[in-house]
This record gives C-alpha cells, sequence and structure tokens, in this order.
C-alpha cells in the first residue's frame, strides 16, 4: 500500500499518455446506454407519498430533502431483484447501440458495486447483497458491447467531503479526493475492460484533475475520460445535459440526454405520454448530435425492484427499428462535410457517398446542398431503397426533390457519387471558426474557439485580382497578441510561428498606428442584468438586437466608470450581464479593453466575439478586443462570471488608438488552385484551450508590395 500511494503521488506530477485517445472505436460508437440506477430508484421521485417536483429525482436526497439517516435507512428495503443485466445488454442491441455506461455511484454516494472503502453499497446495505454492476460488466463484456461506468465526484454520504447542496459544484476536500482516487481505482481494477468513466460535478483543483486523469490512463491506457473530470482535462467534451450546440465542434464531444428530460432517475408519477413522438423526439436528437460529429448517450432509469420501464423499452425498440434501417448512415460515417447547419436536417458522409438526415417537416418540398461537385449516380431513400428525384447545376448544386409521404420522422437519403465529389468554399476568401467545449467544472462549460481556418481560392480570384504571381501569407494582429506561439498548418504542413513586433526571425513585419474617430463612433447606455444558468449559456447569442425595453430584465446603469476596475458583490457560481450600445456613423473596426475576472463571454450584434474561463484562477485580467462594427447601431454584450472568487471585478474601457502589425509567414502561396490554412495554438494545455487570437487575421498579398497592411485581401471572421 505505502508503494502504491508513493506512485500516486509521482503521477501527480506528470500526464500519462501512452496513447491517442478517444480510440477509434469509441468514435465511432455513434449511439450509447446510460443507466442511472440506484438507491434514488427506490423512492421513485416521491417521498412521504408525495411527488417531488423539484430537480432530479436522482437527487431526491437533496431536493425533498431527506434526512441523512432516512435516506441510508432506505438501503434496508431497496432490493432490485427483478434487475436483468443480460435483458438490459440486449435491449441496448435491438437499440443498435454499441456501449453501455452505468451509473456505479452518484451524487448520494451509494455504490452500485462491492466498494471497499464504503458499505453504503448493493452488496453490504440491501437484502440484494449482489454486485449489479459486476454482472452488467460481464454482461456487455459477453456480448462484444463496450461497458463504461459513470462515477459522480461528490459525495454527500462521506463525512469529510463538503456539506451537501443542490448546486452539486462543491470544492472537493483532500480526504474527499482520495477517497475517488482509491474507489477509481478498484473500479478500473476489478471490473474488466472500462471503454469510458464519467466523471460528473465538483469543482477539483487542476492537481486534482490531473490526478485522477493520470490514474485512469495508466490503469487502462485506452479508457476515454469525461470533460466533466473538469479543468479541461479529459479526452471527450460533454455538453450540457440534453444540449445539442447549434454548431460544429472541432473535438470528440458527446451529448447526455434522457428519454425524459425533466429527470435520469426514475420516477412513478412521470407523465409519458404517446409513444411515437416520444420516438421521434429522440431520433431527431440523435440525428443532430451524430451530423454535428458528436456521440448520443441516451438514458434511461430502471424502477426500484430492477425492471425497465416499458414506455422505456418500447422508445429504445422503436428507436431501434430505425437505426437498423438506416446503419449505413450512422455507423463508419463522418459528419456533415459542409460547416453550415441546415435547416431541413443534417448530413454524414463516407467513401464517395452522403447521407442526408431530412426531417418529415420539408416532406414535398425541395432541398439543396450548394458547393458540391461531382457527377450523382443514384439518389434513394435507404430504408426503402426508393429512387429520388434530383437535379444538378453549377450555380445551385444538387438540388434534391422530396417525396410527400416521410416513411418515418426523419428520412435517410444515400447520394452516391461516381466519382466522389469536392467541396468549393463559400467565397474565394472563407475563414471557418473550429469551437471547443472547455469546462473547469459543470457550471463553467462554454463554447471555445480554439482555431481558424482559412480557405484560399485562387482559381476564382486570380481572374478579378491583381494578385497574379507568387503570393505572401501575412498575419495581422494587435500589440494583444505580441509574443503569441502559434501553429500555422498549410496545405497540412506544420510552421511554428511566434507573433513578434520587429521580425527578429527573419520575416518583415510592418506596423500601422489605427485610431478611431470619436466623432463618428459615440458609446451609448450600459444596462445590466443577472447571468442565467451555466457560464456558457447566453440566451442572447445569434440575437442580433436585444429590446432591453421588451426584456424586463434589463436595468440602465447610470455613472459607469469606463476604464476603471470595478468591484460587484458576485458570490462564486454567479454571473452578470452588461450590454453596451454603440453608435456608428460608418461601417468600422473599433477597439476596446474588456477587464474580467474568472471568466467572460463577449458577443457583437448577437455574434461570438470571444469566450474563456482557464483553470488558472486570475481575478483579474485585461485584454484588447477589435469590432467589426456596423453602420448605425450596435450591441456589444458581455457576460461576466465569478467563478472562484468572493466578488467579481471587471471593467470596459474604449480604445481609441491601437497598433496593428503584420507578420510575413515562412510559406509563399505559389501556382494558385485552393489553399487551406489552419491557425492554432502551438502547444495548448488541452484540446479545448480557446486560443484568444481573435484580432488575428490572415492576409495574401503580392510578394514585394510595398505598401503595409493593405495590400491583398484580409480574411475577417
Amino acid at each position: 500500500m505505502k508503494f502504491r500511494l508513493l506512485f500516486l503521488a509521482f503521477l501527480m506530477g506528470c500526464t500519462v499518455s501512452t496513447q491517442q485517445k478517444p480510440t477509434p472505436d469509441w468514435l465511432d460508437n455513434k449511439y450509447s446506454l446510460f443507466i442511472h440506477f440506484g438507491l434514488y430508484s427506490h423512492f421513485g421521485g416521491e417521498y412521504k407519498g408525495q411527488p417531488v417536483t423539484s430537480g432530479y429525482s436522482e437527487q431526491i436526497q437533496a431536493f425533498a430533502p431527506i434526512p441523512a439517516d432516512v435516506y441510508q435507512a432506505a438501503a434496508k428495503e431497496f432490493n432490485p431483484e427483478h434487475w436483468d443485466p443480460h435483458h438490459v445488454v440486449d435491449l441496448a442491441k435491438k437499440a443498435g447501440m454499441r456501449s453501455v455506461v452505468f451509473t456505479a455511484k452518484h451524487h448520494d454516494g451509494f455504490c452500485m458495486y462491492r466498494s471497499a472503502h464504503t458499505s453504503f453499497n448493493i452488496v453490504e446495505a440491501t437484502p440484494y447483497g449482489r454486485d449489479v454492476m459486476a454482472g452488467l460488466a460481464a454482461a456487455c463484456q459477453e456480448s462484444g458491447m463496450d461497458f463504461g461506468i459513470y462515477f459522480s465526484l461528490i459525495d454527500w454520504h462521506f463525512p469529510q467531503a463538503n456539506p451537501m447542496s443542490g448546486h452539486n459544484a462543491d470544492p472537493i476536500t483532500p480526504e474527499h479526493h482520495r477517497l475517488n482516487m482509491s474507489q477509481v481505482e478498484e473500479i478500473l481494477t476489478g471490473y474488466g475492460p472500462i471503454s469510458e468513466i464519467w466523471f460528473d460535478m465538483g469543482s477539483l483543483t487542476v492537481e486534482q484533475s490531473r490526478e485522477l486523469y493520470n490514474l485512469v490512463t495508466h490503469l487502462q491506457p485506452s479508457c476515454v475520460v469525461s470533460g466533466r473530470l473538469g479543468n479541461d482535462f479529459g479526452d471527450f467534451s460533454v455538453m450540457a445535459d440534453n444540449q445539442i450546440p447549434e454548431y460544429h465542434l472541432a473535438v470528440p464531444w458527446q451529448t447526455p440526454a434522457s428519454v425524459f428530460k425533466e429527470t435520469w432517475g426514475h420516477r412513478r408519477w412521470q407523465e409519458r405520454g404517446a409513444l411515437q413522438p416520444k420516438v421521434d423526439e429522440k431520433i431527431k436528437s440523435l440525428v443532430y448530435v451524430i451530423g454535428r460529429g458528436g456521440n448520443f448517450l441516451l438514458n434511461i432509469g430502471p424502477r426500484s425492484d430492477g425492471s425497465l420501464v416499458p414506455f422505456e423499452e418500447d422508445v429504445l425498440l422503436e428507436m431501434g427499428r430505425w437505426v437498423r434501417a438506416n446503419s449505413l448512415a450512422i455507423y463508419g460515417t463522418q459528419p456533415n462535410p459542409f460547416g453550415q447547419i441546415f435547416p431541413w436536417g443534417e448530413v454524414t458522409t463516407k467513401d464517395n457517398k452522403l447521407y442526408l438526415f431530412v426531417m418529415d417537416s420539408f416532406a414535398g418540398q425541395t432541398i439543396q446542398l450548394p458547393r458540391i461537385q461531382g457527377a450523382v449516380q443514384s439518389v434513394r431513400t435507404l430504408s426503402s431503397a426508393i429512387q429520388s428525384d434530383w437535379t444538378y447545376s453549377t450555380n445551385r448544386g444538387l438540388t434534391l426533390h422530396l417525396p410527400e409521404d416521410f416513411t418515418s420522422c426523419c428520412e435517410v437519403f444515400e447520394v452516391v457519387y461516381r466519382d466522389g465529389y469536392t467541396l468549393s468554399p463559400e467565397s474565394p476568401f472563407a475563414v471557418t471558426p473550429h469551437f471547443g467545449h472547455s469546462a473547469l467544472n459543470y457550471y463553467a462549460g462554454y463554447k471555445s474557439l480554439i482555431a481558424y481556418e482559412w480557405t484560399v481560392d485562387f482559381r476564382q480570384q486570380r481572374a478579378n485580382s491583381s494578385l497574379k504571381d507568387a503570393d505572401a501569407g501575412y498575419l495581422v494582429f494587435t500589440q494583444a497578441e505580441l509574443g503569441k506561439e502559434l501553429l500555422v498548418e498549410v496545405d497540412g504542413k506544420p510552421y511554428e510561428v511566434t507573433l513578434e513586433a520587429k521580425g527578429r526571425r527573419g520575416m518583415p513585419v510592418d506596423s500601422v498606428v489605427r485610431y478611431t474617430d470619436s466623432t463618428q463612433v459615440q458609446w451609448g447606455t450600459l444596462y445590466s442584468k443577472p447571468g442565467r444558468g451555466v457560464f456558457g449559456f447566453v440566451q442572447e447569442e445569434g440575437v442580433e438586437h436585444v429590446d432591453v425595453q421588451e426584456d424586463k430584465g434589463w436595468a440602465e446603469v447610470r455613472d459607469f466608470a469606463y476604464g476603471t476596475r470595478r468591484t460587484m458583490d458576485l458570490p462564486p457560481r454567479r454571473g452578470v450581464l452588461l450590454l453596451q450600445e454603440i453608435w456608428a456613423e460608418e461601417a468600422q473596426t473599433v477597439a476596446v479593453e474588456i477587464g474580467s475576472g474568472n471568466g467572460v463571454y463577449v458577443l457583437l450584434n448577437g455574434d461570438y466575439v470571444t469566450a474563456h474561463c482557464l483553470p488558472e484562477r486570475f481575478d483579474y485580467q485585461q485584454e484588447l478586443l477589435l469590432l467589426p462594427l456596423k453602420k448605425g447601431s450596435n450591441q456589444l454584450l458581455i457576460k461576466y462570471y465569478n467563478a472562484f472568487e468572493d466578488a467579481l471585478f471587471y471593467s470596459i474601457k474604449p480604445v481609441w488608438q491601437w497598433t496593428q502589425y503584420r507578420q510575413r509567414l515562412p510559406f509563399d502561396l505559389s501556382g494558385g488552385g485552393l489553399h487551406t490554412i489552419i491557425l492554432r495554438l502551438a502547444n495548448p494545455p488541452s484540446a479545448v484551450t480557446p486560443l484568444r487570437a481573435g484580432n488575428v487575421r490572415f492576409e495574401v498579398c503580392q510578394i514585394g508590395s510595398s505598401a503595409p497592411l493593405l495590400c491583398g485581401k484580409i480574411f475577417n471572421m
């Protein structure tokens, strides 16, 4: 034991990584079964004969609330005698799923396996007396199904844990962390191969997250770790509960969803409604997730006696029929290659085929696939093999004429190209942001911009441009980005670049001072309102103009001191929104300095500008942001978030003068054609660490041009 503790201490100082994670098999799981089953199932969402309507039913101990001694005593009556792990695995297979993730321990601290570190477990504390998790793990292994476990990082039963709280984001004491380490070790060494470990909740230190990640990777190198471990540790990002992102992510990710969004654990009084609408709802969620590159983890909640709810079984069986009919479009595929969200549904691709998932609300209409080139061989419905009507033109792309009636809520059309297909960029100079999902903890999860991808299509541009000969690439940036170390990939070839003011590495740098004319730009009224939900939830995102009069939550801020660090009494895990009105006589770029504490999320006219909430616990930091204002009224919206501190420190400062640099990159874009340039951090701490280089632009100039910052074409967001 002494050697083991010394070894675990050693793991604190390094990150173990023996292979690439997630594995290809995990990435192709696509669709998996989540099972919330524990002592909370005994209550079925009721306490003292009354429904507990607040909160999820698996957290009934906190939301009822139930005294600790009463809750613990309920284990003597918990007897899931009808639990059948083979039936569960068989159901998952019939549903078309490829893995099962089971709740080894939830927030109540009750273990559904025999733990050597607490008697509060299914074997020792209940009349059932058997290891539920061991039976399920064995059933999965026998059937070839991947087996993963859910493990709560908070534990309301552990004496040295912080007191039980409804927000579930308590810090983890050193004693509690040692228990977590010990229990994770016994699970990973006693239950066979674990495909993924789904950590959840708590607010860990960086060291605690690192220790747990390293322990898992050492004991089972192929076991993938969920991003809810926190502090940007983890092998895949996890969306908020039942969340489907309205954007494409450039990292592995997963959406956890439940048959009933209101709960994960069983509740007897749940209104279930008609079967088919629920089946349609979950099929559509599955489609949106896999089309955008994620894995769908769908939950059921067994009853106290271990039996499954017939309605939930029927939902999975009906979904399974649809999955089997359309499996070619699901497994072994890549996500939507178009880089945009279509109103009619989603797309996956494999080899020389496209699979179009079209929602039934578009039956009888026409849909288009723009920017696609290639000889179409056939178009058919995948489930019935009925040939479909289509037309193609260079200008409009592929147009599909949909039948009047669909056989399901989401019809899948297979488009086969004789010799493959190509996609042209949306414009000769196009930029695509790459997003990840970063998370310090559940409440501090957010959309993080991790890279830019620029497409240069000289095939179109040279016909009407002065860029005729060999051309050079440049990065345009401000003083805020000086010293930043970046990786620039050009058609797959990497170049490391440090942004400099004097070109000390042989690459020339020009500079120019930019000004904002105060007579052309007026800073107007400032409003504020309390933030809602997790840090990354900003309901105003995508709203071009917020009506502050219609939304009664906004209040005018009077006598605001711009450029001064201010303090707000805001407790941890809380946010506040500021909305700044800006008037511009003409479309132009202006600069602003934002001061923030732990986290900040910035929008301009509803569009994403930047967001970050880093593991480093900054109480106050400043950054310069360039804002491309449109003519007329503009709205700068800032969500400030306090993750850790006793108060929030923040500021806003209009900047009327700033320096802009142009640094030549160590490559030429010669020979015309199509080029792809990707910009990311050179050595990011994690795959989802935000780039924080929103002022950087890519520019193409003819070699020898002497006009600094004025030649060629600048690619903007």
